[in-house]
């Protein structure tokens, strides 16, 4: 019991360093309209263990927190929030299509960052735009952020759990990483 609390943490803060070292070192592409956050990627991670939903809500937490006070964020401090709760929203979502898959693949995991980064992400860059609510300033926010989430999730989110579990390194998130390690 100990040992999976212990796990669970582990894995939780290691995916939101690596989230938040991913989402800062590539801030130009991290922020902003036109944005391909790398990172949304893991998001795919919650296929194999709750930990990730942590773990990546976390990561995005400090990440846009960070963003903002560098200035990298243009969003500001409304980021915080809604940008997270995207990110959580969509991880939650994620883990729970985790055993649902498009000729193996975890095509279907991949969908919520992408929709509710989009419409999140998208009515945040709206309001910062137009002041208010503006149905085409959404549409073309919503599109630019939706896009740049299908790369990071089906791009590079969806051949990441591919490699993952044809390499049996899904088991390091699974409590089965003694297996992989003695066969």
């Amino acid at each position: 019991m100990q040992n999976n609390k212990v796990r669970l943490i582990t894995q939780s803060a290691l995916i939101a360093a690596v989230y938040t070292v991913l989402t800062l070192a590539l801030a130009p592409l991290s922020f902003g309209q036109m944005q391909v956050r790398v990172s949304e990627a893991l998001t795919l991670l919650c296929v194999f263990s709750p930990s990730a939903v942590i773990g990546v809500t976390l990561g995005c937490a400090i990440s846009n927190a960070v963003g903002f006070f560098t200035g990298a964020n243009i969003l500001g401090a409304f980021d915080i929030v809604f940008g997270t709760l995207a990110t959580l929203l969509a991880a939650v979502c994620s883990h729970l299509l985790r055993n649902v898959r498009v000729k193996g693949l975890a095509i279907p995991a991949a969908l919520p960052p992408v929709a509710f980064n989009a419409l999140i992400i998208g009515g945040e860059l709206m309001v910062l735009i137009s002041g208010g609510f503006n149905a085409p300033i959404f549409l073309i926010n919503a599109l630019w952020v939706g896009l740049g989430e299908l790369v990071a999730c089906l791009v590079l989110g969806v051949p990441l759990i591919y490699v993952l579990e044809r390499s049996h390194l899904d088991r390091l998130f699974t409590g089965e990483a003694g297996r992989l390690l003695h066969g």
